[in-house]
């Protein structure tokens, strides 16, 4: 995703800031959450960083006061599979941001693999890259690029969780997970893009 970043960058529902601990070399990079708990954490941990600026947000309040000035980028990490109207939350994503931006989204994969984890955890919906791009189409944005991410992901998520039932995370699960299904992923993709896939990326330009 970062290629896509630009100088400045906001996250839209960044939780406790995983992701934001790992991207450096902005200008501004704003971590957002409608938690005021969660942005009050995130404020703490990056209280070193001047970079960083936490705010609560809330697509459907005052983007603009909230907010403070657009960004180069907007990203949401699994958000966008939460909202009902989804290319709506996209339009005021795309409110944040300046024009010739990007919209970065990264969403849960292939409604086959929809089940009682997705229902727990309030998911509406999962996507292909054709979902993806019609809600983008939608909210009037340009796709750039969507695409299936995390194939061996993707395969072993119906086995544990389509297959096996399974309705929340375990955490044996998770280590063996991160330790082989990760670095192999990494390498594969990086080279050749898979067919299908646990989650996808999709990129928006802003009008």
């Amino acid at each position: 995703m970062s290629p896509w970043f630009g100088e400045s960058l906001l996250e839209v529902g960044a939780g406790l800031g995983e992701f934001a601990s790992q991207v450096r070399g902005l200008k501004r990079h704003v971590v957002t959450d409608v938690d005021a708990g969660a942005v009050a954490a995130m404020a703490a941990r990056f209280a070193d960083r001047p970079e960083v600026e936490a705010r609560v947000l809330d697509l459907a309040g005052n983007l603009e006061e909230q907010v403070g000035g657009p960004v180069t980028t907007v990203l949401a990490i699994n958000v966008l599979e939460h909202i009902e109207d989804d290319a709506d939350a996209l339009r005021r994503m795309a409110e944040l941001t300046s024009p010739g931006g990007h919209v970065v989204i990264w969403v849960p994969g292939y409604q086959q693999l929809y089940g009682e984890f997705d229902r727990a955890v309030g998911h509406v919906r999962r996507y292909t890259p054709t979902t993806l791009r019609d809600a983008f189409e939608r909210a009037g944005l340009a796709a750039l690029e969507v695409k299936p991410v995390n194939l061996l992901g993707g395969v072993a998520w119906w086995l544990t969780v389509r297959r096996g039932g399974v309705g929340r995370q375990k955490p044996g699960l998770v280590r063996l997970y991160d330790r082989f299904v990760v670095p192999t992923t990494r390498f594969v993709e990086r080279r050749v893009t898979p067919p299908f896939g646990q989650s996808v990326l999709g990129v928006a330009r802003v009008p």
